[in-house]
């Protein structure tokens, strides 16, 4: 019975350390974000401060 909850418990560390590491290792800012895209979304009235050029 020890065995087992041993093993459990090893399983969930094992689980916990994989998380951990997938939250943490990445970008030292967090995700880039497209500043265009944000803008957008934010401000309803961007087509009529950057019209589109014309050919």
């Amino acid at each position: 019975m020890g065995l087992i909850l041993l093993e459990a418990l090893g399983a969930g560390l094992v689980f916990i350390l994989i998380v951990w590491w997938t939250m943490f290792s990445g970008r030292r800012k967090g995700e880039l974000h497209d500043e265009d895209e944000t803008a957008a979304s934010s401000d309803n009235s961007s087509d009529e401060k950057n019209p589109p050029p014309k050919p």
